[in-house]
């Protein structure tokens, strides 16, 4: 478990938990609103096959007390960068302040590594509530585009 003390709203505990036998299902079946399924798949189960499938993502459990409410991943790309991905937090979850405790749980888990120089990430341009929060917890966009999204980052290091 990967917890910094953030809570949500509610009060909830915010954490991030490996998945395993117990929460697989859970995490699976986190659904997103429906008008963010231009941006996240239907289902969280499409980044947990990637995260098994792929070898290049690490997939949590987004947890409030014990409760999963979302999905993230994370990866190191070859240049060394690490990516924050694919999260996801459940449509009835959202508006409690889950995604910022979340992101920046993960950032400040990525950030203690001895090598993370830069944290990135990409969304897409259009999707302006992700956009805040990332720009909310320090991300910045860079001139870099993944596919069709926008890439942000975040120095591991500040100044």
């Amino acid at each position: 478990m990967i917890s910094r003390g953030f809570v949500d709203g509610a009060g909830r505990r915010v954490a991030l938990h490996e998945v395993s036998d117990d929460n697989w299902r859970a995490v699976a079946d986190v659904a997103p609103l429906d008008d963010q399924r231009r941006y996240v798949p239907a289902l969280a189960a499409r980044y947990l096959l990637l995260s098994l499938r792929e070898g290049v993502w690490n997939s949590f459990a987004v947890c409030a007390d014990d409760t999963v409410v979302g999905h993230m991943m994370w990866g190191r790309d070859e240049d060394g960068s690490y990516w924050i991905g694919g999260m996801v937090i459940d449509g009835g979850e959202q508006g409690r302040g889950l995604g910022r405790a979340a992101v920046r749980t993960l950032m400040g888990w990525l950030a203690d590594r001895a090598d993370c120089q830069v944290i990135r990430l990409s969304h897409h341009p259009d999707n302006t509530v992700a956009a805040a929060l990332y720009a909310s917890v320090g991300f910045r966009p860079t001139a870099a585009v993944e596919g069709d999204e926008v890439v942000a980052e975040y120095p591991c290091r500040q100044p």
